[in-house]
């Protein structure tokens, strides 16, 4: 015996109740692009970073943290509040290493790192305006965060540019599909 299955969509089913016909939802990726400096100082030691996204309304997400992490019995960590404004803002209430947002700290030159939106440390994105912050503390140095401005969902090619001034060279904010 032989059964046959046949499915029968009916307009809501490939519609919806609005009549819109449903398109898959593009994961969108934010390319992020920040340059260390090379300082020419007696004692240089690579910068603590961490990046988080702000949205109004909403708590901070961090979605990378570049420290010593390797440092025998978490030395690396207590240096983690030197990173004041992420500190305050999500950093204190983290358990360390934090699975996908913990990286090592980076050579001078530029750093690109990608996240992708519904995976990983970015997770889901509701549409509205949000700030991509960049805040670098250095041992024997100084700090520095940029804020950098978007519209999610972004515009096909959007980029959004900074530029430090010590502690953080330019950075660059992309968005590809």
């Amino acid at each position: 015996m032989q059964i046959s299955h046949r499915l029968l969509l009916t307009g809501t089913a490939v519609f919806g109740a609005g009549g819109a016909a449903f398109s898959p939802v593009m994961a969108q990726t934010m390319d992020v692009t920040v340059a260390i400096p090379r300082l020419t100082v007696a004692e240089y030691h690579r910068p603590y970073v961490a990046m988080w996204v702000e949205k109004q309304g909403t708590a901070p997400r961090t979605i990378a943290v570049w420290y010593d992490y390797d440092m025998r019995n978490g030395e690396g960590t207590k240096w983690l509040g030197e990173v004041r404004q992420w500190w305050r803002a999500s950093g204190r209430s983290m358990k360390f290493p934090a699975d996908g947002i913990t990286g090592a700290t980076r050579a001078p030159g530029p750093q690109k790192i990608s996240f992708t939106a519904g995976k990983g440390p970015l997770g889901a994105m509701t549409p509205g305006h949000y700030t991509l912050v960049i805040e670098a503390a250095r041992e024997v140095g100084g700090r520095e965060a940029l804020r950098l401005p978007f519209a999610w969902p972004p515009k096909p090619g959007a980029t959004v540019h900074a530029e430090g001034k010590a502690e953080l060279g330019a950075v660059t904010l992309g968005f590809r599909p």
